[in-house]
């Protein structure tokens, strides 16, 4: 029988997301999880119906945390609609995303499991394309430059920059960081309209 604990699922949850993070996929057991939920041996087995009922979750709840809630994005509705907002809103994107650090490893563990594991690759596909998506529509809705070619184009970028941060941190200086956003942005944006698919 499953439990229907919301709060202990979550706490659960958040504690496989840390332990994908510190021992990878193959480090993700019930055991783990209840280990690093302080939780009695046996409890995440009560609450999730397999491992990759717990993958499942995991990789779900890493998107709740990165969202950047509702009135994060009701602010963004009241700034000028111009690139260098566009610069400072991905600059932003990039500081909150590495700020959950073990979240995006997380995601990053999941990623390379997806390869093994077909049901795990199908719902991570279908999670990532609704993420597209939303991210494509927030930006039409928005007024800033760019088209949705735009916001792929850098979110693809933007993601391979997060991963040097999280992974090889030494690599580009915070300075370098914040150039490289900001030519991103420069170079994929067209100043003067839409770009071509």
């Amino acid at each position: 029988m499953v439990r229907r604990n919301d709060q202990r699922r979550a706490a659960l949850v958040d504690a496989a997301i840390e332990v994908l993070a510190a021992q990878g996929a193959r480090g993700l057991t019930f055991r783990a999880v209840d280990t690093e939920a302080a939780v009695p041996p046996g409890t995440a087995s009560n609450y999730f119906a397999n491992r990759d009922d717990l993958l499942t979750q995991a990789g779900a709840r890493v998107y709740e945390r990165l969202h950047p809630g509702e009135a994060a994005l009701a602010h963004q509705h009241t700034v000028p609609r111009d690139r260098d907002t566009y610069v400072r809103l991905m600059r932003e994107l990039v500081d909150r995303v590495a700020a959950f650090r073990t979240g995006y490893l997380a995601l990053l563990e999941l990623r390379l499991e997806a390869t093994r594991r077909p049901e795990l690759r199908a719902v991570l596909t279908e999670r990532v394309r609704e993420d597209v998506a939303a991210n494509v529509a927030h930006h039409e809705a928005s007024g800033l430059p760019g088209d949705a070619m735009a916001v792929k184009l850098l979110m693809l970028a933007l993601n391979w920059l997060i991963v040097e941060r999280l992974t090889l941190p030494d690599v580009f200086t915070e300075e370098e960081r914040d150039r490289l956003v900001t030519a991103a942005v420069d170079r994929i944006v067209a100043p003067d309209g839409p770009a071509r698919d």
